[in-house]
Parts: structure tokens; C-alpha cells; sequence
């Protein structure tokens, strides 16, 4: 399989990057091809140019050769892979910029007009996201909803067609302990090494020799 993982996080070193490590890593060693991208330390531009803002008819190219390539890439990949943490409610702005800039229309979906329903173009059948937070999860639910849950499985993976949804969420993390971060790694391998199951089973694959 070809898994793009994707990393939103600023600070080197934060539990973040341990997760997105320990993910490229247990993806690797199980044979897969790994198209990584720490979009921080790689510069990502998120901001959306006027030219890009159509949402109807097939994006055009454009001059931003690292667009490009995650463009050419996402049409390729098999499943993705999501780490940010939680910022108020939403992903970082560079992983949201990704979102609006690579997941353009004629390359992620197709739309025949403004009020229509769009035909996923994404051939990517799974995508796991992977969130850090400081909130407990009953008052991430009953104050605000759990807005990451809809952007991501309601909003954003749907409507490129991506139909198998799996989101976990580490909490909380800040006053974590390092056995618990420990053990909230080895759930990150387990559940990307989920995404190399079988169609239509959540299985574990087995552990490699």
C-alpha cells in the first residue's frame, strides 16, 4: 500500500512528532510505501490564492511546484493519515490550508455546481486521523461537540470519497505521564497497522517476523 502520513505541529520534539515517528516507522516496516510530510518544518504554504478559490470547475495548475506535488501524490495514495493536536477546535492553519490547496476540485472531487453533490475523486478507500488535546472527552462532547470529529469525518474525507473514517484522540496530553504517552504510541502503531487490513475488516495485521 501507499499511505501519505501528514504532520501538523510547530515545536520538534513534541509528543506530535513522536506519534507521526512511531507511525512512518510501524507503516515502513510492514512494507509500505510512505509518502511523509512534516508540513511545518517543510514550509507548506497554506494560504489560498484568489486563483485557487474555484470551487465548481477543475483547478487549474499552479505555479507552487510543492502544491503540485502533493496533488500528484494524494491521487496516488491508498490510505492518509492525519497528527495535529486539537486548536480551538480546528487543525492547525497549515493543515488547513493543505486541506482547501491540495484537496482542490478535478483533483479530490468533482462538483457539477455549486449546490450539487460531489463525486469523491480521492481513490484512497481509509484515512486515520490521530489528535492531541488538553480537553477531557466528556467536555469536549457536551460544551463543544467534538468539532474535529465533523470536520474530518462529516465534513472534509466524505466529500473527497474517502468512506472509512478512524479517529483517536490522545488526552489529556500535556500532564500525561511517560508510561501513558508510551502506551498511546504503541495504539497509534496498532491502528495504522489497522489500515493495511483487509477490505471491510479493522483487524490487526500480524506483527512482521
Amino acid at each position: 500500500m501507499r499511505i501519505g502520513v501528514y504532520l501538523a505541529h510547530p515545536r520538534p520534539g513534541s509528543f506530535n512528532h513522536a506519534v507521526f515517528d512511531a507511525v512512518v516507522e510501524e507503516l515502513s516496516g510492514r512494507g509500505s510505501q510512505v509518502i511523509a510530510h512534516d508540513l511545518y518544518a517543510e514550509g507548506f504554504a497554506p494560504l489560498l490564492s484568489a486563483e485557487e478559490t474555484e470551487t465548481v470547475g477543475a483547478a487549474s495548475s499552479t505555479p507552487d511546484a510543492q502544491v503540485m506535488l502533493h496533488r500528484e501524490e494524494v491521487a496516488t495514495l491508498d490510505a492518509l493519515v492525519f497528527v495535529h493536536p486539537n486548536w480551538w477546535g480546528m487543525p492547525p492553519a497549515v493543515l488547513t490550508g493543505w486541506v482547501q490547496r491540495v484537496l482542490a476540485p478535478g483533483v479530490a472531487y468533482k462538483l457539477g455546481t455549486a449546490e450539487g453533490e460531489p463525486i469523491g475523486l480521492v481513490k484512497a478507500g481509509r484515512a486515520l486521523v490521530l489528535n492531541t488535546s488538553d480537553t477531557p472527552a466528556e467536555r469536549e462532547e457536551s460544551e463543544f461537540g467534538d468539532p474535529l470529529q465533523s470536520i474530518w469525518a462529516s465534513c472534509v474525507l466524505p466529500y473527497v470519497g474517502v468512506t472509512d473514517v478512524r479517529r483517536v484522540v490522545f488526552r489529556t496530553v500535556t500532564d500525561a505521564a511517560d508510561e501513558t504517552r508510551a502506551d498511546w504510541l504503541r495504539r497509534a502503531r496498532r491502528e495504522a497497522a489497522a489500515l493495511l487490513a483487509r477490505p471491510g475488516s479493522r483487524d490487526t495485521v500480524p506483527t512482521p517476523n
